[in-house]
């Protein structure tokens, strides 16, 4: 008998964030698809008719360009609080990996918070 929806998501609930990760990636290999594409395309097509018209940005993206020297502890320990729900290792991986995205469209306030707090850390922070 196949489990039902509940029962999957049920599943699904109990896993930690690196394992829904490699999930995802099972499921996109078997099925031929790609998750991340479409979000790509339309966050895309959608900053541009608002650059076109000259409105002000409402969302921003906080990007995690490097790590000072001798921080890279508190750098992880701060991405941790910023990005909850976020493992040890998921995190270290993120600091690691540079340049990435640590949180995205957040308002202007969030994203100057989650700069100040990660500066103080010791990371090097860039806002789109």
């Amino acid at each position: 008998m196949a489990a039902t929806k509940e029962e999957i998501l049920e599943a699904i609930a109990g896993m930690t964030v690196l394992e829904v990760s490699e999930l995802v990636k099972m499921m996109e290999e078997k099925f031929g698809v790609t998750a991340a594409a479409p979000v790509a395309v339309a966050a895309a097509g959608a900053a541009a008719p608002a650059e076109e018209a000259g409105e002000e940005q409402t969302e921003f993206d906080v990007i995690l360009k490097g790590v000072k020297d001798g921080t890279k502890i508190q750098v992880i320990k701060a991405v941790r609080t910023v990005v909850t729900g976020l493992g040890l290792k998921e995190a270290k991986e993120l600091v690691e990996g540079g340049d990435k995205a640590i949180r995205e469209g957040v308002s202007k306030e969030e994203a100057a918070e989650i700069k100040k707090t990660l500066e103080e850390a010791g990371a090097e922070i860039e806002v789109k």
